[in-house]
């Protein structure tokens, strides 16, 4: 049997066509891990910064802005995390004025007294634990966890996060929360993505 030059050529192109969808679905393969924090007594546990570090940094995302507000004189959130090179941005929404500022390591800065909206947003361009507060109500503190990832959580009310689209791969798992503030960080720990995961941590906490 023999077959025209016009067939063979359609189904070369189909065939190449399913190679490189199959490269390309291969090479986009991600996955969703949920995870859910308790306490040492086996309680839900919130503002649990939990991030994915790959074992290559090489052509991560660009990172996405991110907000902080001034509410009440609150911040909210309360404990965020962002991606090294985050540009965030600190809109006073209060009633009053405020003096954002940090001193620590990873990021020192300092918007003066101010309302509304700052003319830019703030870079935190390391990665570490900054501490924000209000140089004119003492009770505002905030948390900013700057992760060399842009595979991130933060858990919920119910101890619940989810990290989605995570590219298969091996990572080491950063956990981090407020009341471990002063202490060690925890160890890594090392974890394989290769499909959807659901994992539980227990998470130290200072006395």
């Amino acid at each position: 049997m023999t077959v025209s030059l016009v067939a063979f050529r359609r189904r070369l192109i189909v065939g190449v066509l399913s190679v490189v969808g199959a490269c390309a679905a291969a090479a986009t393969q991600a996955a969703n891990v949920a995870y859910r924090a308790l306490d040492p007594s086996g309680r839900a546990l919130d503002s649990v910064v939990i991030a994915l570090l790959p074992a290559s940094r090489a052509n991560l995302p660009t990172p996405r802005p991110a907000r902080i507000e001034q509410v009440r004189k609150s911040f909210m959130p309360q404990v965020s995390a962002v991606q090294v090179g985050t540009a965030i941005e600190f809109p006073n929404n209060d009633t009053v004025r405020h003096h954002v500022y940090s001193f620590s390591p990873a990021k020192v800065f300092e918007l003066k007294l101010y309302s509304g909206r700052p003319e830019k947003p703030v870079v935190f361009d390391k990665p570490g634990l900054v501490v924000l507060g209000c140089n004119i109500h003492d009770q505002m503190v905030a948390y900013v966890s700057v992760v060399d990832t842009p595979w991130f959580a933060v858990t919920g009310s119910d101890g619940s996060a989810q990290i989605r689209d995570v590219p298969f791969g091996d990572y080491q798992v950063q956990v981090w929360h407020p009341r471990r503030l002063g202490q060690p960080d925890l160890p890594l720990r090392p974890l394989r993505v290769a499909g959807d995961l659901s994992e539980t941590l227990a998470v130290e906490l200072k006395p």
